[in-house]
């Protein structure tokens, strides 16, 4: 990877109407390297983030003037940065929201500092590596997709130059995200991959993160590819340990 790529400073937008939150998040982050730029309301936000172009987003729910959902929606229209949802302890309905509007992440009131800048780290990483992945595929769209670049598995189909999901060939919109998790389990059929595992592999997670991200990835995934999601034949679960891809017709 080019060290400058590495050594970019990357700039975070805090959004959040109690300042003292910000205060801590903006001290800590700064104390990381991170350039910061701050937002007390919900249209303030969306300004700033088209305006300034953040690599990441730190986003509040409870907002005035505009609620973090809806920035999340707004944002995520024009710009694919990561963006961690902060929420009230057991909000569990604006996280699944907040997730299904394109947010990467979530983290509850109170948080640990420590995992904060750990998500932070994880999401920045991730995006980037993915920005690297999808400027190479753009330079080489005029070759044909090889062979060996199809994953397919009884019904589904996934081209991985294409990112494209298909599911009795019918092409699946899926988010970035639900699409790597897909790959993942798709890339070795049969077999049953932890959460924790998804987590480290997929979200770039060694030591933090919940799991219930991963289920909430996986149920949104299961509503978009199974006939019936009660009863699942392609992405199966496999109680008590995590997830895998069916083999079976």
């Amino acid at each position: 990877m080019d060290e400058n790529l590495e050594k970019e400073v990357k700039k975070v937008l805090v959004v959040d109407d109690e300042q003292a939150i910000i205060d801590v998040l903006v001290y800590n982050l700064r104390k990381e390297g991170y350039e910061t730029i701050e937002a007390t309301d919900g249209i303030t936000a969306v300004n700033m983030a088209l305006d300034e172009k953040p690599d990441l987003m730190l986003l509040d729910i409870m907002l005035p003037k505009l609620d973090g959902l809806s920035v999340c929606k707004r944002v995520k229209n024009y710009l694919n940065i990561p963006i961690l949802m902060l929420t009230a302890k057991d909000a569990e309905i604006d996280k699944i929201v907040g997730l299904e509007l394109g947010a990467d992440d979530y983290i509850t009131k109170p948080f640990s500092v420590r995992e904060l800048m750990a998500r932070v780290k994880a999401n920045l990483r991730k995006n980037e590596v993915t920005n690297i992945k999808n400027e190479a595929m753009q330079e080489i769209q005029e070759v044909p997709a090889k062979k060996e670049n199809i994953i397919k598995v009884n019904d589904l189909e996934l081209d991985l130059d294409r990112f494209e999901v298909k599911v009795r060939g019918e092409v699946i919109d899926l988010t970035l995200r639900e699409f790597e998790v897909l790959k993942f389990l798709a890339s070795q059929p049969g077999q049953v991959v932890t959460r924790e595992t998804l987590l480290e592999k997929v979200w770039g997670y060694e030591y933090y993160g919940d799991i219930r991200t991963v289920d909430v990835t996986v149920r949104r995934i299961r509503e978009k590819i199974e006939k019936d999601t009660s009863n699942p034949t392609i992405l199966i679960t496999k109680r008590s340990v995590g997830y895998y891809i069916g083999t079976n017709k």
